[in-house]
């Protein structure tokens, strides 16, 4: 649960301080972590909330070139799209095309064009059955301006790699919170009924009214926050590292499709996932517009359906690539390496060959971005940002309703649990304690950061006010 901690300021746990229990410390964590980390989850579940409405938006910003007034005849040749789209950007080189699987749809032309950051490309919308460009957006790995703009609020504020550390920050702490506050929950209602932990309390009222809601909505959402926590962190900066680094070691990344030509020299050995939304590639060289329908045509008899990208190549030796790009479940990813010249498939990587975990990897990117299950995805992942962000209110208000009002028991942050709960921690937990801290923190940096430096300001903090009672007790 991802707001201040629900127990906050409870003061007849503080009696009985020879009775071991973990509990008092999960609280005070608990609590702490969420007056400091809400922020962040605030901003990252409304701008989530935001991004999973971003086809709706786009539709309606940009309906008019994504998509065309009506359908008729049948789309004529790529080359005649293609050409459509080089006169409406002359100083653009073609670097891929992406035939759009709903016969409505536009058929997008991603052009380098000089000036333009790598990842980012001039795309033109032509309608497929009339070879007339509808218009063009600068897209970024074939994301419209909005979207863009949507993904980077959600990922960096938009602020870039400083940026990136809020939304790591909140995707690690939001689990320990959701568990943690998930135990503090049964252990309150540890003599009650099941049904009290998911139903808020009848008849309650002030702050035991608000922790019941806080902590029923939190146990409702629970697996929802640690799909999005752990699927969050996946591609974070350090996190993500690590995550990628132990997939390597475990020889389940998704394996790279080889693009050298048969007998070429200085080949490439195929793209990442970002490259199936066509980052720019300025510098490439002018290509024969016919080879994309050679290209289309051959990956079509190689068994590729639906939506499919083809991108030139990047150097010479190397072959054009196809590539599936329909995310929806059930979804349809795989490649081939085409050679233009003779029309054949040199090399493919089915999505069926992939290992395990980089399927579960994919599909939870895809499910977090809510493209997996389409609108029932947005559906669930807008009402569980919802959800988050009430939590994270009320979490609020309960340290608003507990707060000291006495003129000589006032404090900023509400009266949280009583320092130097680790001295009731049981044997059990302290002996694998520092252990499991230390793996936690290799794998989630910014967590174990976070959390040193908090435990490094509340011991200071509490050094500081003891000398202080000493002196004035003097």
């Amino acid at each position: 649960m991802s707001a201040p901690a629900v127990e906050a300021g409870r003061t007849e746990e503080t009696a009985g301080p020879t009775r071991l229990s973990v509990t008092p410390l999960l609280r005070r964590l608990h609590f702490y972590a969420g007056v400091l980390v809400g922020p962040f989850l605030v901003i990252a579940a409304a701008s989530g909330m935001l991004f999973a409405l971003a086809p709706q938006i786009d539709d309606v910003l940009y309906g008019d070139v994504l998509a065309v007034s009506s359908v008729e005849g049948t789309p004529r040749p790529l080359a005649d799209q293609v050409a459509a789209a080089q006169a409406a950007v002359p100083d653009g080189t073609v670097t891929g095309v992406l035939v759009a699987g709903d016969p409505d749809a536009t058929t997008r032309v991603v052009l380098a064009v000089p000036g333009l950051p790598e990842e980012y490309s001039k795309t033109v919308y032509v309608n497929p059955y009339t070879a007339q460009s509808q218009g063009q957006l600068t897209t970024w790995f074939g994301s419209t301006p909005a979207t863009t703009w949507l993904d980077n609020l959600h990922s960096n504020l938009n602020l870039g790699v400083p940026g990136t550390l809020y939304s790591e920050l909140a995707a690690s702490w939001l689990w320990v919170l959701s568990l943690v506050g998930l135990v503090l929950w049964i252990v309150r209602k540890r003599t009650a009924r099941r049904r009290a932990l998911l139903v808020p309390e009848k008849g309650a009222k002030g702050v035991r009214r608000t922790r019941s809601w806080h902590a029923s909505i939190g146990t409702w959402a629970l697996l929802g926050a640690l799909f999005l926590s752990a699927t969050g962190l996946t591609w974070s900066t350090y996190a993500g590292e690590n995550f990628t680094a132990a997939l390597t070691a475990l020889d389940a990344k998704a394996p790279v499709l080889d693009t050298a030509l048969p007998g070429a020299t200085g080949g490439t050995s195929g793209s990442g996932e970002h490259s199936e939304h066509g980052g720019g590639q300025e510098g490439t060289a002018p290509v024969d517009a016919a080879a994309f329908d050679r290209v289309l045509g051959t990956a079509r008899g190689a068994g590729l359906d639906g939506p499919l990208e083809l991108t030139v190549p990047a150097a010479s030796g190397t072959a054009w690539t196809a590539a599936q790009t329909d995310n929806t479940w059930p979804i349809r990813l795989d490649k081939v390496a085409v050679d233009a010249e003779g029309s054949t498939v040199t090399a493919r990587s089915d999505w069926a060959d992939r290992p395990f975990l980089a399927k579960l990897s994919s599909l939870g990117i895809q499910a977090h971005m809510g493209v997996l299950f389409g609108v029932a995805n947005q559906a669930v992942l807008f009402l569980l940002a919802g959800a988050i962000l009430t939590m994270i209110v009320l979490g609020y208000r309960m340290w608003w309703q507990r707060r000291p009002t006495r003129a000589d028991r006032r404090a900023p942050l509400g009266a949280p649990p009583k320092r130097g709960t680790w001295q009731r921690l049981p044997l059990w937990f302290v002996v694998p304690a520092p252990l499991v801290l230390i793996a936690i923190g290799w794998a989630i940096p910014l967590l174990g950061l976070s959390l040193v430096a908090f435990l490094i300001l509340d011991g200071v903090i509490g050094l500081v006010r003891a000398r202080a009672g000493r002196t004035e007790a003097g």
